[in-house]
């Protein structure tokens, strides 16, 4: 791997505004990994070589969840007063997995909790980040954002092909008043390992009884239909470019790209919007702090105004990695959970409580030693 220039890595040219920094940038994208025996002996083989300026003093080099990227951006962008450096890959939350777990990052970050066996089995731990949502996306001539209302169910019978027009009688059931058009629906989803994916997917297993026996939830799934995109970024620019499309992203997103969005219809039976408030709501309903390894799904959850297409980012660390790269990636993330809130809540992403946060620390005392 070679070492950064200092570039907070991205799938896209990624112009100026929420999530973006300062200013426009080029970025890169070194692809998507997953959890193939080919790509681990690649990312094995990586490690194996990987240079000790990937780990120089005065960086961190971090991969995985395009949920999180926003938010890491804007931290990254403020952390550098310090002296440090956090390169971050957003390649989505399988390639973070297969990263951190063969050695190649300092962190890697996934949307998508890993079972405490899991860890133990790959000598890593993990610690939420901030609390978020995702929502559908879509792109309808002359309906505007917040317009079209969807339920779980609805999606889910969209997203297996059942529901292939936008007028059919199911939607139109849904938005008496809109004068929904005759137009196709292009599905699209996210063609590399996701963890956006696992909670979408997730979400649907749990109002949809077809799609749970069918399809599952994971970071990757077998599509019935659609057209892949890689990445929040990717799946957004597809949704923006084609009529008719559906999609599903990070609520981060739709703020950057001033995107066409769903209100749904939650657990509880009311019409909510994608919103802090919301997310906030349904992670009122669980305690991260009881929870082994902080394992806990955020979908779905009770409440009037709770968002069902909540969910959280995690930050993945070795436990058999040197203790001052673990220092300066706890350092970074501690610096964002007292500094950073605010930039946080911001681009929609909530703050994780002050009895998380000692949660927290007192975990990365007994795991790492720091």
């Amino acid at each position: 791997m070679k070492k950064s220039s200092g570039t907070i890595f991205d799938g896209v040219s990624r112009p100026e505004g929420r999530g973006a920094g300062t200013g426009p940038r080029k970025l890169f994208h070194p692809g998507a990994l997953h959890k193939s025996t080919t790509t681990r002996l690649i990312a094995i083989a990586a490690a194996a070589v990987v240079s000790t300026n990937v780990f120089a003093a005065g960086a961190i080099t971090g991969a995985g969840s395009t949920w999180v990227y926003p938010l890491v951006a804007k931290w990254a962008d403020a952390y550098k007063s310090t002296g440090t450096q956090v390169n971050y890959q957003s390649i989505g939350s399988g390639g973070g997995i297969a990263q951190i777990e063969a050695g190649t990052v300092a962190f890697g970050a996934s949307d998508k909790p890993l079972t405490p066996d899991v860890l133990r089995q790959h000598h890593l731990i993990q610690f939420p980040t901030a609390i978020a949502g995702e929502d559908i996306v879509y792109n309808l001539p002359g309906i505007q954002a917040g317009k079209l209302v969807v339920s779980g169910p609805l999606v889910a019978d969209i997203f297996m092909g059942k529901i292939t027009r936008w007028n059919d009688p199911a939607i139109q059931k849904l938005n008496p008043g809109l004068a929904l058009p005759s137009l196709p629906i292009s599905v699209v989803h996210r063609s590399d390992g996701s963890g956006t994916t696992f909670t979408f997917a997730n979400y649907l297993s749990k109002v949809s009884p077809a799609w749970k026996t069918q399809i599952g939830a994971d970071t990757a799934i077998a599509w019935p239909v659609g057209l892949g995109g890689k990445g929040n970024e990717g799946v957004a620019s597809y949704v923006q470019h084609i009529k008719g499309a559906i999609g599903y992203v990070e609520y981060a997103y739709i703020l950057e790209n001033h995107m066409q969005y769903a209100r749904m219809i939650n657990s509880a039976g009311k019409v909510v919007s994608p919103s802090l408030a919301g997310f906030q709501s349904a992670a009122a309903n669980v305690d991260f702090t009881k929870a082994q390894d902080f394992y806990v799904i955020l979908t779905d959850q009770p409440g009037a105004n709770s968002w069902p297409i909540s969910g959280c980012t995690w930050q993945i660390l070795r436990t058999d990695a040197q203790k001052s790269v673990n220092r300066q990636v706890t350092q970074f993330f501690l610096w964002g959970f007292d500094h950073g809130q605010s930039m946080a809540e911001s681009i929609a992403f909530g703050p994780l409580p002050a009895s998380t946060v000692q949660a927290i620390k007192v975990y990365w005392q007994k795991n790492l030693g720091i």
